[in-house]
């Protein structure tokens, strides 16, 4: 069951050096307006996300990995050849994910932060994939315990996932920081892995870029 905060605990956190709001690329609203963007695409999903929601309604910082109690992370699903799609294990959680991650101050746009994950992660080329939709295909709230190590208080993520195709790019050098392995699954195995998000990035239309998957 997801932890849901308190109103009190809605402020938002200190600003920390080199990370204020205005020096990141990807502002509150652009956020707000993805996640609006998939909630009409995906209506039912609103229930599970109403928590999100008010928080984006009620204003505050959630782009920085230090911004609490929620912030957004990305995820990439890269589908090869429509036949099987790209997963990571990951590190910390010690399960298998779609490569994914924390933004950067330097990303434009939410599916730059998806393809710079993707490329990072797994060693797989920008160049070698296309996105196949502009609007993310998940968006998925889930609650993150605490890292006293790290200092890191119990928080929410708001994820945000990005659907991106390919030919025949194939996994380079992986973040060993971040991932332990990176490897194609069946989508059909990667659904009953995963989850339904799989589905989702195999029956999105595409590509959206006017670019060629190679």
């Amino acid at each position: 069951m997801l932890h849901h905060p308190e109103p009190h605990q809605t402020a938002v956190s200190p600003a920390v050096p080199g990370e204020e709001s205005d020096d990141w690329s990807i502002s509150h609203g652009d956020i707000a307006r993805e996640v609006a963007a998939y909630l009409e695409r995906y209506p039912d999903d609103a229930t599970l996300l109403s928590e999100p929601t008010q928080q984006l309604a009620r204003g505050g910082r959630c782009t920085s990995r230090h911004d609490y109690p929620m912030h957004v992370t990305v995820g990439a699903l890269l589908v090869r050849a429509d036949t099987e799609i790209l997963l990571v294990q990951h590190r910390a959680y010690g399960i298998l994910l779609q490569p994914g991650g924390h933004l950067e101050p330097t990303d434009a746009t939410l599916i730059d932060a998806a393809l710079r994950e993707l490329s990072e992660e797994t060693g797989v080329g920008p160049g070698k994939v296309v996105p196949v939709s502009r609007a993310p295909v998940y968006v998925e709230y889930g609650r993150v315990p605490a890292r006293p190590a790290k200092g890191e208080p119990e928080h929410h993520h708001l994820d945000l996932g990005y659907a991106f195709t390919t030919l025949n790019a194939e996994v380079g050098h992986v973040q060993e920081s971040e991932v332990t392995g990176a490897d194609w699954y069946p989508l059909a195995e990667a659904e009953s892995l995963v989850g339904h998000r799989i589905q989702r990035a195999a029956i999105v239309p595409g590509p959206a870029s006017g670019g060629e998957a190679r």
